[in-house]
Order: structure tokens, then C-alpha cells, then sequence
């Protein structure tokens, strides 16, 4: 279903060798026979090299990142590194984020602002370092994790759904832009999904949540996956622009 993604060249933003979105894209990636340069902050570069090895293991050519990617230089490095190994950037798939759930109250401006320089701004800074080139190259796939609370909030997270709600709005207005160029630029924004992020919250929020479900249960790393590949290969994804797919398990019907 995904072959062409054989020989694509994949940067993805947020990446780690834990368990969670930024281990299975990642991999999805490699047994698709795509190449990879990863983003990392929060492994440490040993896990990462073991990650990295693993994904090698499955046929793709590796390369490492690390670096804060609300930072200007981080995004610079992925696309310099993607270019002087391969030439090109095929897509991108940003999924670096944060998730501080608080009361609003309680919430500092040190955190607000964090928030949505991870979120938005780490959007934001590598969409823009990728474009020129896919551009010159007459096409290219921008993907970015958002979150069903982007588009619903959800008490305690109103830093997290604003930088979230962003990533949505920025991304229809790079498609309209870009469009012209044969450049797609998508949202996958998942509904609870069992990753760190969800060890931020309180037991009260996660029954809460459970509660309100249609499928009651939240999702799994390797059910959002598949919606990342889709928007990422040809023909499958080539229709869809502006657009934000929900694995949601219900909570998000648009």
C-alpha cells in the first residue's frame, strides 16, 4: 500500500526511542523503505544510536539530530543534514511536543510560552526550512501532529489546545500557498493515545475522558501511524490537502 515511499527521504521532528509516536512513525518509515533524519531532545544519544541502529537494521539510512527544535539552528541542521546525505527532503513530519496539563490559573507565562514554542513554533521553523526546497524540487509532503483537543479543548490543557488549534490553522494556510507547487501539507491530530504525554495527566482526566468515547478506549502509537503514511504516500495522499485526519476514537466528528 505505501510503496512509494521506497527511497523517500523522511525528516522527523520529535523523535525517540521510547515508546510513543516519535519511536513508531519513525519506524513505519523504515519498513516502508524510507531514509531518515530524526530530531531528538529528551533520549539520551546512546538510546538514540541504539534507535537508530534498529532502523538501519530495517534497510533505511540514519541520521541524528539533536537539538531544540523551537531553536532556528535545529531546523537548519535537519535540512542541512538531509541535503548533504541525500540531496533532497521528500517529507516532513512534525511531531515534537509538550503536554503541561494545568488550570489556567496556575499556568505561568514561562510555561504558556514554552508551550507553544514547542507546539507551534517547532512547527512553524522546520515547515519553513523545508519549503524552499521542496519548492525547487516541484513537490513534498508536510505533516504535522496536532491533537483532537486542538479542535475541542479540554480542561486544564488551554496552552496545549491553543498550540495545538494553531498547528491546524497554520497548516491550511501553508496549503494554499504551496498547493501551486505540488506541495501537500496535512494534520494527523489523534485522539487519547497511550504515549508519555498521556503520563502528564490525572487519573480523574484520563476516567473522564475514557468515559466520553465513542470507542471506549484509548488508541495506540500503531493505530495513528497508518493516517501519517497515508497523507505522506502517492497516490493515497494525494488528494488530501488542508485537511486534519482524526483517529480519535470518536471524541472529534467533523
Amino acid at each position: 500500500m505505501f510503496e512509494s515511499l521506497r527511497d523517500r527521504v523522511v525528516i522527523v521532528t520529535g523523535a525517540g526511542s521510547g515508546p510513543g509516536m516519535g519511536r513508531e512513525i519513525p519506524l513505519a518509515f523504515a519498513r516502508a523503505g524510507s531514509h531518515l533524519i530524526l530530531n531528538h531532545l529528551i533520549d539520551s544519544s546512546h538510546d538514540m544510536q541504539g534507535f537508530a541502529d534498529e532502523l538501519r537494521a530495517l534497510g533505511a539510512q540514519v541520521d541524528l539530530v539533536h537539538g531544540d527544535i523551537a531553536r532556528e539552528e535545529t531546523s537548519a541542521a535537519l535540512v542541512d543534514t538531509a541535503l548533504a546525505r541525500h540531496g533532497r527532503v521528500d517529507v516532513l513530519v512534525n511531531n515534537a511536543g509538550i503536554s503541561t496539563p494545568a488550570p489556567l490559573v496556575d499556568i505561568s507565562l514561562e510555561q504558556w510560552q514554552r508551550m507553544l514554542d514547542v507546539n507551534l513554533t517547532g512547527v512553524f521553523l522546520p515547515t519553513r526550512a523545508v519549503l524552499p526546497h521542496m519548492i525547487a524540487a516541484g513537490g513534498g509532503r508536510v505533516i504535522s501532529i496536532s491533537s483532537q483537543v486542538g479542535q475541542k479543548g479540554s480542561e486544564e490543557h488551554a496552552h496545549y489546545a491553543a498550540a495545538k488549534a494553531g498547528v491546524i490553522a497554520f497548516s491550511k494556510s501553508v496549503a494554499r500557498e504551496v498547493g501551486r507547487h505540488g506541495i501537500t501539507v496535512n494534520c494527523v491530530a489523534p485522539g487519547p493515545i497511550q504515549t508519555r504525554l498521556m503520563g502528564e495527566v490525572t487519573d480523574d482526566w484520563r476516567a473522564g475522558k475514557l468515559a466520553e468515547l465513542v470507542i471506549p478506549r484509548f488508541g495506540t502509537p500503531e493505530e495513528v501511524v497508518p493516517s501519517v503514511l497515508l497523507l505522506a504516500s502517492s497516490p493515497g495522499g494525494d488528494l488530501y490537502t488542508g485537511q486534519t485526519l482524526g483517529p480519535n476514537s470518536g471524541d472529534v466528528m467533523l
